[in-house]
């Protein structure tokens, strides 16, 4: 046998194992009434089924876009007709030019929006912004969009599923896990500002983040805490003189140590609210100001 022929016989052998273990990354689960998860690997997004259509959201990749199309064609008799955009992140927004070929309507928040335009991302371009919030009727089903101020990227809103009243945020709210490694692309007071307002808002029954797990209202209440706890204890240790070595070695938040990633990612998360109060906070310039005005 040739090397040609024996490597396509292995090809052949193999490729439907291959195809099997790329489809496990991809799940799709009912979570609610009308509203179901959809995972690729470490990422989440969700769908919502009406009788006017389905409305898909950050659609992550080609390939899972794909996938998630093929899917929704076989279980439902009804067409897509809204890709719904959480933020600007690439790592979410690919693939969206999968759904943009059926002619659907693309959503995001204008600064979303503006800045797929600006980088020229590889995805499909909104077709609809909004600033402030947007509500969209489907059917009987209302999906609420929302954005509240800077957190995580450009645009990153939240969206609220109702009557089901499910809460989907992506990235700046993550449930049993710690925040990513170093909080980058983050703003520390924009992540506890918009949480809180989260919070303040219409409850909520269920919770699907971007990664990690689902929860509920306490479980939220418990990320605001362990972002405030974070920023207190870097900030006082900085306050206190400490460089970031010695705030890395000190803080330990062990009310929090259960959380997925706690020893591999709390230094890094200490790495990202220092940088913050670096460079936006500017605190190493409190010691030269302060001398400056007390001579």
């Amino acid at each position: 046998m040739t090397t040609q022929l024996l490597l396509l016989f292995l090809g052949c052998y193999f490729m439907p194992l291959i195809s099997m273990a790329s489809e496990t990354d991809y799940r799709i689960e009912l979570m609610k009434d009308n509203v179901y998860r959809f995972t690729a690997g470490h990422y989440h997004a969700i769908f919502v089924v009406t009788e006017a259509g389905i409305l898909v959201t950050d659609p992550i990749s080609d390939a899972a876009a794909l996938y998630l199309k093929k899917a929704l064609a076989s279980r439902f008799d009804v067409p897509v007709r809204y890709l719904a955009y959480s933020h600007n992140h690439i790592d979410h927004t690919m693939g969206g030019s999968v759904w943009d070929k059926d002619n659907i309507t693309v959503i995001a928040h204008e600064l979303a929006a503006e800045d797929l335009r600006w980088t020229r991302a590889p995805t499909a371009m909104p077709d609809l912004t909004f600033s402030d919030k947007l509500n969209l009727t489907m059917g009987e089903t209302e999906i609420v969009m929302q954005y509240h101020g800077v957190n995580n990227g450009r645009g990153s809103i939240s969206m609220r599923i109702l009557p089901a009243n499910v809460l989907f945020v992506v990235d700046w709210i993550v449930v049993g896990r710690m925040p990513y490694q170093d909080l980058p692309g983050y703003d520390i007071h924009g992540m506890i500002h918009a949480t809180r307002e989260i919070l303040d808002g219409p409850s909520f029954d269920l919770f699907i983040g971007g990664h990690a797990d689902i929860g509920e209202r306490e479980d939220v209440e418990r990320y605001l805490k362990y972002l405030e706890a974070l920023y207190s204890a870097v900030r006082d240790g900085m306050l206190a003189g400490k460089n970031l070595s010695t705030l890395q070695a000190e803080i330990t938040l062990p009310d929090y140590a259960d959380l997925r990633m706690y020893s591999e990612w709390l230094p890094m998360n200490v790495a990202g609210v220092y940088r913050t109060l670096l460079n936006t906070s500017y605190f190493n310039f409190r010691s030269d100001i302060e001398a400056t005005f007390s001579d």
